[in-house]
């Protein structure tokens, strides 16, 4: 029975219940009525139910399609405006116990070089991610408790919060790290980190299973409570996601809205974030031996999901390609990796062999800002929210009273030109400094825009961490 506040997982992702909403959406790909009816219900920009998604998801009307893409980018605009959070990925350890059939990590592969970073080691990976401007981390191990405890982490967390070189400052660590328990929850919210990031990677139970033959992370109803155990450990910042190519779009796509719906019911706020990876080539994995989504779905998909949960950050990865992530920003992304290694140790000694996948955007820090800010975005490195104790309801609330303009429009702002002053090419400077004259006139409070100018002046003498 399907259960949205239970603590069970196969009673708040119920297989029975997507296998229906399947074959619901299939039969009303073709109902433009009830499709426009449901547009209609979510230009209130308070979200959709899964059903109500999938609806919209499967519709092959083109006029539609194009209305969906249109009020995806109109919700955008409305909750995130156009600011573009940056952040990387930093792998410190890629020890693993589990077989998962779509990672190199997987215990049984012999030809991944396996590394753990020392403290030294980590400091140096953040010193090169603080000297390319970066502000915001995504920390990234595999499950091995012997190799990679949770002491370790923890010890890890605290060396990339302390290390200050030069300008550069890690100010936020969002960590992507294998289910665990409250206890452990409790130690990583007391460490300081801001998100807790974990991937389904589908929630179908049965092709879950077979597809982590063996490793703690085969018991699939642990690994998708784990995010109530967060929550109930005191993280109310969490990240949904899961790993599109593994299993049908369709069932994986609603059993995220599902997901989500039940930390809303059960936790009273959502998931902070929801990423939406597709399968990449890696050492000793073939996508051909997975269900690829082509480009034209998965855009859709994200404009589905960014109408769904119009409070919800999206992220997209170096994964996919410049020219995919320009058309997805466009629909609902509000948060991207760039100039990311997915190898250990990969900022400071180039090894794709260590890496968990292969990359598609390869560009510079300074490249993809530049190329935002062209395209009409604020890149944004801001952290304000977190180090104000601004997250879970409190963010969402923020969120929905239409605080943006005059919170953070003026962060990204703000940390848009520590990094220009910092580390950005002449040319990127050049383009970011008129973005920036431009964008502060827009900001709609007297007494915020000015003091937004005050500490324009203080940035250019020196000043730096400036936060509303």
């Amino acid at each position: 029975m399907y259960k949205i506040d239970s603590e069970i997982a196969d009673e708040f992702i119920n297989h029975d219940e997507i296998m229906s909403t399947i074959d619901y959406m299939k039969k009303n790909k073709s109902n433009k009525l009830l499709a426009q009816n449901i547009l209609h219900k979510a230009e209130n920009f308070t979200g959709l139910n899964y059903k109500d998604a999938a609806i919209l998801l499967e519709c092959d009307d083109a006029e539609i399609n194009q209305q969906i893409f249109d009020l995806a980018g109109r919700v955008k605009k409305k909750f995130y405006g156009n600011r573009i959070v940056m952040f990387a990925p930093l792998y410190i350890s890629n020890y693993c116990v589990n077989g998962c059939v779509y990672c190199p990590y997987h215990y049984k592969n012999k030809n991944m070089p396996r590394k753990k970073l020392s403290q030294s080691e980590i400091k140096n990976e953040v010193i090169a991610l603080q000297d390319m401007g970066h502000k915001r981390l995504a920390l990234e191990t595999g499950e091995d408790p012997t190799n990679c405890p949770i002491d370790y982490v923890l010890e890890s967390i605290k060396t990339i919060y302390s290390i200050k070189h030069k300008n550069g400052a890690i100010r936020r660590i969002n960590v992507n790290i294998a289910a665990t328990t409250i206890e452990n929850y409790k130690k990583l919210h007391d460490a300081g980190i801001g998100t807790y990031i974990l991937f389904q990677e589908t929630y179908n139970k049965k092709n879950y299973e077979l597809l982590h033959p063996y490793g703690p992370k085969h018991n699939y109803n642990y690994h998708t409570e784990a995010m109530d155990r967060a929550m109930l450990g005191g993280i109310d910042d969490v990240g949904l996601g899961v790993l599109f190519g593994l299993n049908s779009y369709r069932y994986d796509f609603i059993g995220l809205l599902m997901h989500a719906a039940h930390l809303e019911k059960k936790f009273g706020v959502g998931p902070h974030t929801i990423s939406v990876p597709r399968i990449r080539p890696a050492n000793d994995i073939d996508t051909n031996d997975f269900n690829c989504v082509p480009d034209e779905i998965f855009e859709k998909i994200v404009a589905v999901l960014r109408i769904a949960v119009p409070y919800t950050g999206m992220i997209i990865s170096t994964r996919e390609s410049a020219a995919v992530r320009e058309k997805v920003l466009r629909l609902g992304i509000s948060q991207i990796s760039a100039a990311s290694s997915t190898s250990v140790g990969g900022y400071t000694e180039k090894n794709n062999e260590r890496a968990q996948f292969d990359l598609n955007d390869t560009r510079t820090l300074d490249e993809i800002v530049r190329w935002l800010l062209q395209l009409g975005y604020i890149p944004s490195f801001c952290t304000a929210c977190y180090r104000e104790n601004r997250t879970g309801d409190r963010f969402m609330n923020l969120l929905k009273a239409g605080q943006i303009a005059n919170c953070c429009q003026p962060n990204a702002l703000i940390t848009l030109k520590e990094y220009l002053e910092d580390y950005a090419s002449p040319q990127t400077k050049l383009i970011g400094e008129k973005v920036i004259r431009d964008e502060i006139q827009n900001i709609p409070n007297e007494k915020v825009r000015q003091l937004v100018q005050n500490y324009m002046t203080d940035l250019n003498n020196g000043a730096r961490d400036f936060r509303f």
